[in-house]
C-alpha cells in the first residue's frame, strides 16, 4: 500500500527540470495568495491594536461573542467582557454594545453576556445588545447601520482582533481594537490557525459587502445610552 501511494505521488512530479521549476514556482504562488488576505489584516490595521490602558477614548466598545457554556459565557468570552467592564470602570468607554449569536430560544450570547457585565459592576442601561451578530462582519455591518455606532473600541482575542477591526472600518465604523491575551493553549491554537482561512473570508466581505443574515429596521438603543450618560 505504501508503495502504490508513492508511486502515485511521484507521478505527479513532472520529469524535466523545468517542469519541477514550474511545480516550485506554483506552490509559492499559491502559498503567497493563501496567505495574502492574513497580510492585508497585518498591513492595514497596524497602530490600532492597543491595550486597555493606552486605547484612545470611544463612546463605545462593541465586545464580539465567542460561545456558551452551559448558559454562561465561555473562558474567552469571559476574558472579553472582563477587558470591556474595565474599559467602562476607567472612563474609556460609556457605553458596551454585546453583539452574539440569539438564532435559537436555547441559545442567547447577548443576554448572557449582558448579565456578566451588570455582575461586574457595569450598569444595566449603559448595555445593549445585538442578538443577530452571527459572525463578525454581520456585527460590524449591524453596529453601522441598525445601532449608529460611528466609532468604537473592538473587543476581542488578539488573534481575532485585526479583523475585527479591519472589517468594522469597511463597514463604516472608525475602529481601534483591544486584544485580549490568552496563554497558548489548544484553544488559541486552533483560533489562529482558523484565522488564515477567516482572513480570506473577510477579504471577500470587504470586496462584496455582503448584507448580513438579519438587517432589520434601526434600532435607538445606542444613542439612549449615550443620551442617559451624559
Amino acid at each position: 500500500m505504501r508503495g502504490g501511494t508513492w508511486g502515485r505521488a511521484r507521478r505527479l512530479v513532472p520529469g524535466t527540470r523545468k517542469g519541477q521549476r514550474r511545480l516550485v514556482q506554483g506552490v509559492m504562488l499559491a502559498c503567497v495568495l493563501a496567505l495574502a488576505p492574513a497580510t492585508w489584516l497585518h498591513t492595514s490595521t497596524a497602530g490600532s491594536v492597543r491595550t486597555v490602558a493606552d486605547v484612545p477614548a470611544r463612546d463605545v466598545a462593541v465586545v464580539f461573542g465567542a460561545g456558551l457554556w452551559k448558559g454562561r459565557p465561555t473562558q474567552y468570552l469571559a476574558h472579553r467582557l472582563d477587558a470591556a467592564a474595565e474599559l467602562y470602570r476607567t472612563g474609556k468607554v460609556k457605553v458596551v454594545l454585546v453583539t452574539g449569536d440569539n438564532s435559537r430560544a436555547d441559545y442567547d450570547e447577548p443576554d448572557a453576556m449582558r448579565a456578566y457585565l451588570v455582575e461586574r459592576g457595569v450598569p444595566g442601561k449603559r448595555i445593549v445588545s445585538d442578538y443577530a451578530g452571527f459572525d463578525t462582519w454581520d456585527s460590524c455591518v449591524r453596529a453601522k447601520r441598525i445601532f449608529g455606532v460611528d466609532r468604537a473600541v473592538l473587543v476581542t482575542q488578539g488573534f481575532h482582533i485585526r479583523r475585527a477591526v479591519a472589517l468594522c472600518r469597511a463597514a463604516g465604523v472608525d475602529s481601534y481594537g483591544v486584544g485580549v491575551t490568552e496563554p497558548l493553549d489548544g484553544v488559541w491554537y486552533y483560533g489562529a490557525v482558523r484565522e488564515l482561512g477567516a482572513a480570506g473570508k473577510a477579504a471577500a466581505d470587504v470586496v462584496l459587502r455582503p448584507d448580513p443574515v438579519f438587517l432589520g429596521r434601526q434600532e435607538t438603543g445606542v444613542t439612549e445610552a449615550l443620551a442617559s450618560a451624559g
